[in-house]
């Protein structure tokens, strides 16, 4: 019997995935568990329906994440900080740090954990800070960190 899973299902195949099953299998797990229903016609029609409707989503994601990447490449950030001898900071500059200064100073949010530092930052200078908007799509902040 041929089944559309509607879930993961484990050494079975993935959500939105074609599979046959046996009868047995299908009617008494499957079924009951909602995690699969029978290939008819307008099941398959439907699934095709969610797949455009999902791609769809995706390019937009996409479109805004090119967008946001072109207004980030001219963004240039100064964060002050205490140094002490020789440009040392006390501490370190933290992709927390960058975030918070990047919503006050141009009122864009973007989540911490998206910033990809190379190294740690412990002094004073000019850094380029990756920051990952979508699997496709990294744009770079130029971040200057000057004595407070």
């Amino acid at each position: 019997m041929k089944v559309i899973l509607l879930e993961d299902v484990k050494n079975v195949g993935k959500k939105g995935k074609i599979i046959n099953a046996k009868d047995g299998y299908a009617r008494n797990f499957l079924f009951p568990k909602n995690l699969a229903i029978e290939a008819t016609q307008a099941n398959l029609k439907n699934l095709e329906n969610v797949k455009k409707k999902q791609e769809e989503k995706e390019r937009e994601i996409y479109e805004e994440a090119k967008k946001l990447e072109e207004s980030l490449m001219k963004v240039s950030m100064v964060i002050k900080s205490k140094v002490g001898e020789n440009g040392k900071l006390f501490g370190s500059i933290t992709t927390k740090e960058i975030a918070e200064q990047l919503e006050v100073e141009n009122g864009i949010t973007i989540d911490k954990r998206k910033f990809e530092l190379e190294e740690p930052i412990k002094s004073v200078g000019n850094y380029s800070v990756k920051v990952k908007l979508h699997p496709q799509v990294t744009a770079k902040i130029n971040v200057i960190v000057t004595e407070n």
